[in-house]
């Protein structure tokens, strides 16, 4: 007997199909079943796929590249319909696709049969047979459930136990292992489903063993164990070891990204799996996404452990205890990416027995940032430790970064970038600090009483940005139970604030008068990136993040019956008039709570006068000294403005339109009491202000 007279008694048909010539090849069983012409012969693949179901045509292709992929058969269920969609019959068609003839050529073969099955019956609507129907939606929707977890997965331990708790439709597993490649041993990476122990004979094993995994990850292509009398026929050597579990049914499948065999996944089955195309496609499509899942985990864990490395390396810790001072700091990396950037901080012993504090900021926030601030720090320290002055070490820092080429960045030579520096010279036995400063947000001061004051301090050009720049050095002292706040402008700018809303904002965390510095310094990093601070976003458009550095000095100092005095001096040059606004700005500060607001316009508006009649009319700079003594409700206010000229003021009579000439007149209004003294170089030309009025 023929083999065409058995496939025509059984109602089977014969088709080839090329996809590289668009055409179908039938016989005359085949051609009756799709509704073609009697006979058979060549057709084009418009008028064959013309006679399928869209959505199962659609699905061909699937059911083919998975087939190709496994080197399997290509099963599927197909409705036959009639030119207006209504569904005639359905066939069932096996197919054996062969690859191209040339490596990652597109042309393919499929040569396969074509029965008719039971249902649906003819005469029906197009309604989706078993095959499209609510099986599919529901792989549909598990596969995308599926997607989204693992892909939301941010290490190997997260992703293996979302691919445990993966439900899949029908045919969920009860146990499954993923195996690694390390060298030529297959290793176990994680498991689920199993007792602690069970892994330990499948943990280091050959790649040559006669086991489904090493196969899979030895081939590339999946192996399929629908039972035991499977598993023990292809594999009796590890049979032994797998039929403890107790499982009917296997799965191994290989992972696979870019082409690059990484390791196998199992899938074991205590109830009998046929592994049916369906079944076949979704554990494919799970393997795949698994693999690119367990690739970003692996390469986020390098990463972080790159970052925390770096972070440990270049982050210093605190040195020894400074007597009779406290110290804290912080270190917050942006929000993304590394955990590391261009913001440092740093404490130095110096060889005169001082202390130095040291915090910057490179510009960026990528690795060349992080190594730019590496060589950038110990730089600081050896010129520190030779015993240079502040702005001595600032100018050889400057030096050295603006020397700094980088390699070429995609061919391109990227040039130095700049940084921004604060350098402290500490003496603990005064609480002096001389600060030479480069480009870097100035200093706040806390008094003893709470009150918050920007220290404004002489500076220089960001590091790197001139060979040869000069860094002026200021001194201020710290009295007993004052703290001194330095940080990067990432404290204040973060959330889309600039440098004045940005202080605003942390003026009232610094002013809690928080006798423990830990707290303190937590909870500044609070009001920046804390819950309350969605609701203190600045006035720019964007959120802009970066890092931030935080050091707190505090003078330490015993219990006073009385609150201590607040000041602040600040010197104005002749080349630096601008400066007469830092002045009273630091005026406005100094007596922020005062309780008579006309005195603190007073008191700014002859700071103004004494200033700018010292930059008028002698040659010198002059030299601003304010306090505040005394309760709160009853203190008294001392400025002293002096200068290096011995011509006193004289009192005049301004005219009307006059232009200048009314300082004198000024204070005797508004002062409460007011004079000069002269000094041995120079006079003093000094007001005071009584918070509850002329003392009697």
């Amino acid at each position: 007997m023929r083999t065409e007279d058995v496939l025509a008694a059984t109602a089977t048909g014969l088709w080839r199909w090329d996809n590289g010539s668009g055409t179908f090849t039938l016989d005359a069983e085949a051609a009756r079943l799709l509704e073609l012409p009697a006979g058979g012969g060549v057709f084009r693949e418009s008028a064959v796929r013309s006679r399928f179901h869209p959505i199962d045509w659609n699905e061909i292709y699937g059911v083919v590249n998975l087939a190709l992929a496994e080197g399997t058969l290509a099963e599927a269920r197909l409705r036959i319909v009639d030119g207006t969609g209504r569904v005639l019959r359905t066939v069932r068609s096996r197919s054996k696709p062969f690859p191209p003839e040339r490596p990652g050529g597109a042309r393919r073969v499929l040569l396969g049969t074509l029965q008719e099955v039971a249902e649906p019956h003819p005469g029906t609507t197009g309604a989706p047979a078993t095959v499209t129907g609510d099986w599919r939606r529901s792989r549909e929707a598990f596969l995308l459930d599926a997607g989204r977890a693992l892909a939301e997965a941010r290490s190997t331990e997260e992703v293996l136990r979302v691919a445990a708790s993966l439900s899949m439709p029908g045919f969920s597993p009860d146990g499954l292992a993923v195996f690694g490649i390390a060298g030529e041993r297959l290793t176990v990476i994680g498991h689920h489903g199993h007792s602690v122990g069970d892994e330990d004979p499948f943990t280091d094993m050959p790649l040559e063993t006669d086991y489904p995994a090493a196969e899979v990850v030895r081939t590339g292509r999946a192996i399929y164990l629908p039972s035991p009398e499977d598993y023990g026929r292809r594999y009796p050597v590890t049979w032994p070891l797998a039929s403890r579990f107790g499982r009917r049914s296997w799965a191994f499948l290989p992972l696979i990204v870019a082409g690059r065999t990484m390791g196998a996944w199992m899938a074991g089955f205590k109830h009998p799996v046929s592994f049916t195309p369906d079944e076949r496609s979704v554990l494919t499509t799970v393997a795949r996404m698994l693999a690119q899942a367990l690739t970003r985990a692996g390469v986020a864990e390098t990463e972080r452990e790159l970052s925390l490395g770096l972070q440990r390396s270049m982050m210093p810790t605190l040195g020894p205890d400074i007597p009779g001072m406290t110290v804290a700091a912080r270190y917050i990396p942006t929000g993304g990416g590394l955990q590391v950037g261009g913001d440092w901080y740093d404490m130095i012993p110096l060889p005169n027995g001082r202390i130095a504090l040291v915090i910057g900021d490179v510009q960026g926030h990528d690795v060349r940032a992080a190594g730019l601030m590496g060589q950038l720090r110990i730089a600081l320290r050896a010129y520190a430790a030779e015993g240079h002055r502040p702005d001595a070490v600032l100018s050889r820092a400057s030096r050295f970064l603006s020397g700094l080429t980088d390699a070429y960045e995609d061919g391109e030579e990227t040039g130095p970038r700049f940084a921004t520096c604060l350098y402290a010279e500490t003496d603990p036995e005064t609480g002096t600090l001389d600060i030479a400063r480069a480009g870097h947000p100035d200093p706040v001061v806390i008094t003893a009483d709470g009150t918050a004051m920007i220290h404004q301090t002489e500076g220089g050009m960001p590091l790197g940005v001139e060979t040869d720049a000069d860094y002026p050095t200021s001194r201020l002292t710290l009295e007993p139970g004052e703290t001194i706040m330095l940080c990067t402008d990432g404290l204040i700018e973060t959330g889309g604030h600039d440098m004045f809303s940005g202080w605003d904002r942390l003026r009232p965390v610094l002013e809690q008068q928080t006798a423990d510095l830990e707290k303190l310094a937590d909870a500044l990093v609070q009001a920046v990136h804390g819950p309350t601070s969605h609701y203190t976003t600045g006035p720019l458009a964007d959120r802009r993040e970066d890092d931030i550095a935080l050091l707190l000095l505090r003078c330490d100092g015993g219990t006073r019956r009385r609150p201590a005095p607040r000041r602040t001096a600040l010197t104005i040059a002749q080349a630096e008039p601008e400066r007469i606004a830092a002045a009273r700005q630091q005026m406005r500060e100094l007596l922020h709570d005062w309780a008579d607001p006309e005195q603190v316009d007073a008191a700014v508006l002859m700071i103004s006068e004494m200033a700018t009649n010292v930059l008028v009319h002698t040659d010198g700079d002059a030299l601003m000294l304010a306090q505040a003594t005394g309760e709160h409700g009853g203190r008294r206010l001392r400025v002293e403005v002096s200068d290096g000229s011995d011509e006193l003021p004289h009192r005049r009579r301004p005219g009307e339109m006059a232009s200048s000439g009314r300082g004198l007149v000024l204070m005797e209004m508004l002062a409460d009491a007011w004079g000069v003294d002269p000094r041995g170089a120079g006079k003093s030309i000094w007001f005071e202000l009584y918070e509850s009025g002329p003392e009697s």
